[in-house]
């Protein structure tokens, strides 16, 4: 006797899809707070005079109690811009369409491991990893296989050049153009009575495959101590998946990742 297909199948995709649109209204938000609080630092410390040198007087170090009352330093006071390395490890977010036909977007969420060497001035170079993980919906067709919501996974190997643009004490903003490569899982779920993969197939899904990739835009970081900076980091990202079909395969799409950066190495002197 015939048996129903399930609604849903049960995986770790429908965990990421949940993921996903509580990520998506609370990264905007992270957006907006930081370009203000770093716009509001930025400015104050421009438009903000120094007092006069006659009326500045020694600060007493840190560990030095004046009249048994211990003196805070500014944490901010060591920030520099010239260490020699970085590392950055944040949750990302990125969209992808997972076949050239598919209207219906996925938007994924994932890891995004980062990290620059100083080179001169304000200039470095950065190499970045990506994993973006969720579901996507499938075409009117392919529901006969049962194929609504499916597992899909893109991974992205990075590297380019870093550019330092302006900044304080109390944070930074940066650009960067980073491009390699991108490899897209896309129908590890689909097909499984060998019918419903391929661009030209119910589901229309691109085979799993390598592919050029890239992701141009910047970090806003937020120093928090001379060594530990929060950071946001948007990006147009660029994949150019192959199939066989009559749509661009060229695809421009929002990714975002927010998380710690941690800076180390002997600084270099000005």
């Amino acid at each position: 006797m015939n048996m129903q297909a399930p609604l849903f199948h049960p995986t770790l995709a429908i965990y990421h899809s949940r993921v996903m649109r509580l990520l998506n209204p609370a990264n905007r938000t992270l957006i907006a707070a930081a370009f203000a609080v770093i716009f509001a630092a930025i400015s104050q410390a421009q438009t903000t005079p120094p007092p006069p040198a006659s009326s500045q007087a020694p600060t007493p170090a840190p560990s030095q109690p004046v009249n048994g009352i211990y003196i805070a330093s500014d944490p901010l006071a060591g920030v520099r811009y010239n260490n020699h390395w970085d590392a950055y490890v944040g949750m990302a977010s990125g969209h992808i369409h997972a076949g050239p036909a598919l209207v219906a977007g996925a938007d994924l969420g994932g890891l995004d491991i980062s990290g620059s060497r100083f080179l001169s001035g304000r200039w470095r170079i950065e190499a970045s990893g990506r994993a973006y993980l969720g579901t996507s919906g499938t075409p009117p067709a392919a529901h006969i296989y049962g194929e609504s919501g499916v597992f899909v996974a893109q991974y992205m190997f990075l590297a380019g050049p870093e550019f330092l643009g302006p900044h304080n004490k109390h944070g930074a903003f940066y650009l960067h153009a980073l491009v390699g490569g991108a490899y897209g899982d896309f129908n590890k779920e689909i097909g499984r009575d060998g019918t419903a993969t391929g661009p030209t197939g119910p589901a229309g899904f691109y085979d799993n495959q390598f592919a050029l990739g890239g992701a141009f835009g910047g970090h806003i970081d937020l120093n928090r101590s001379p060594s530990w900076v929060f950071r946001i980091t948007p990006d147009a990202l660029l994949t150019g998946y192959n199939g066989t079909s009559q749509y661009s395969h060229t695809q421009w799409n929002f990714g975002i990742s927010v998380g710690g950066e941690y800076k180390f190495g002997t600084k270099k002197k000005k």
